[in-house]
């Protein structure tokens, strides 16, 4: 009789370890990824939705918290020519500064992806100044800027051409924040040279059987195998445009004549300048929208341009034409 009831407890624990390993297995994933969602949902997403909760309150730092419902995006629409002056200036740097930081990080990218000695210090060298802190390299070029002693007027001296004073001058001080927004290339270098070498050798050797030259063969077989590469650094290329904010901060404080007054500035200063939390988080939320949409205008115009290896563009695929005569048997 006991034979038997420690017979059967046996096989009644022998059948529940399977149970507990693929329950403990099953949430063995999600114990490793905690702490990821955890700091998400603390630091990101719940800042976030607290963002949005108060752009509906008039919200100072100290004082009185109001709800005022829409009243702040309808001031900023309606009643506020600083926010219309700071996104068209914004707009004006993405307009100048996506296109160019695309181009410039392409073409150090394919200058590093040559065999030649020492490729790998000319890309250290490139990378080095994305590292730097956004302090570090304000104080940089607010030294080459300088209009009595910067280097860049000091070299235009050299062939007899007198520099502006850059950051004080309101038709180069946009173009002045663009070149230095413009130095710190090193992460999308690499992300474009990364797809450089993800690209089969045999499409060049193709293309050069047939008779195509190095321009040919950049256009047919280099822009069309890294279009998604392209896509993705477009898309960041655009963010980073709308939060510039450091090097103008530091360098120009939004002048002169607010012609450096980017929309990021703009936020900054609502939420702690003039202390309007809830204003300021209604202007986040504006740029977010427009960001966005932008990126959504991307996407679907991707479709158009991108190419992704062993898929085929829409309408490329032809029926197969029906014989006629039926099958043969």
């Amino acid at each position: 009789m006991a034979q038997t009831y420690l017979h059967s407890t046996r096989e009644q624990t022998a059948a529940l370890k399977p149970l507990r390993k693929r329950r403990w297995g099953g949430a063995a994933p999600y114990l490793f990824i905690f702490p990821w969602i955890f700091g998400f949902v603390v630091f990101t997403l719940g800042p976030l939705l607290f963002s949005l909760f108060i752009s509906f309150f008039d919200w100072p730092i100290v004082g009185k918290v109001t709800f005022i419902g829409i009243d702040n995006y309808i001031e900023m629409f309606t009643d506020d020519p600083m926010f219309w002056k700071s996104l068209f200036v914004t707009l004006k740097f993405a307009v100048l500064f996506v296109p160019l930081n695309i181009i410039i990080a392409l073409g150090l990218a394919m200058l590093l992806n040559q065999k030649v000695r020492g490729s790998a210090i000319f890309r250290t060298a490139f990378y080095l100044p994305s590292v730097i802190s956004g302090v570090a390299l304000a104080m940089i070029w607010s030294w080459v800027y300088s209009g009595d002693y910067g280097i860049l007027n000091y070299f235009l001296s050299v062939f007899g051409i007198q520099g502006p004073d850059w950051l004080n001058d309101t038709k180069w001080s946009l173009v002045a924040m663009v070149v230095a927004s413009l130095w710190g290339q090193g992460s999308m270098m690499l992300i474009f040279l990364a797809g450089l070498k993800g690209i089969p050798k045999d499409l060049y050797e193709s293309a050069s059987i047939d008779g195509a030259g190095k321009i040919r063969q950049f256009f047919s077989v280099t822009i069309p195998m890294i279009t998604p590469t392209i896509l993705f650094n477009l898309i960041t290329s655009i963010i980073a445009a709308f939060q510039q904010l450091t090097l103008a901060l530091l360098l120009t404080g939004g002048g002169p004549l607010k012609s450096t007054y980017f929309y990021a500035m703009y936020m900054y200063e609502n939420a702690f300048k003039y202390f309007k939390m809830g204003y300021s988080a209604a202007n986040a939320w504006f740029m977010f929208l427009i960001v966005l949409a932008l990126t959504f205008l991307v996407f679907k115009s991707s479709e158009a341009w991108v190419f992704y290896e062993g898929e085929m563009k829409k309408g490329s695929k032809k029926k197969p034409k029906a014989r006629k005569g039926g099958q043969a048997g």
